[in-house]
């Protein structure tokens, strides 16, 4: 038993952490020469603050998922909450793309909403197996909500400007 536990923590660890470095790679691509033309609303935190951010929520994601597949027996009673992880963790690594790799704010505004709803319905559905998991990812929900008004401002004040 304790050998699956340590597969599946492997398993989280790998999974999150590639989305991780999807969402890297599209973001290292623009932040230098796109992203900083680009007008930023009040609130917009300094640069270096997104890396350690982001390490401590997928640390987060990755202990919340493996608890909630730990307490569930697996897929047995875990399917619907693991599944929906994989939805918003998947949608995680798509906005970087959006947003950085095809620079389009709006676009990316319409996905992060998306994100904020399965990352809600993956709270939800974690909470009910442990509250502690479920509890594990209202940081990451708060970060996410914060990054909407962020996405949302960006594309306000940049309407006018090209995607190049």
């Amino acid at each position: 038993m304790a050998n699956n536990l340590f597969v599946a923590l492997a398993a989280f660890v790998a999974l999150t952490f590639s989305a991780a470095g999807v969402a890297s790679a599209f973001t290292a691509l623009t932040v230098r020469n796109w992203y900083p033309g680009l007008r930023k609303p009040r609130g917009n935190p300094p640069a270096w603050l997104f890396a350690p951010v982001w390490v401590v929520l997928y640390l987060g994601m990755t202990v919340a998922a493996w608890n909630v597949w730990k307490m569930g027996n697996g897929w047995s009673g875990a399917t619907t909450a693991i599944t929906l992880f994989l939805v918003q963790l998947a949608l995680n690594a798509a906005w970087p793309a959006i947003f950085f790799g095809m620079r389009s704010p709006a676009l990316a505004l319409a996905e992060i909403i998306l994100l904020w709803t399965a990352i809600l319905a993956t709270v939800i559905s974690f909470w009910r197996i442990s509250p502690f998991s479920g509890a594990l990812l209202l940081p990451y929900l708060a970060w996410v909500s914060y990054a909407i008004y962020l996405n949302a401002a960006i594309w306000r004040l940049n309407r006018e400007r090209s995607a190049s």
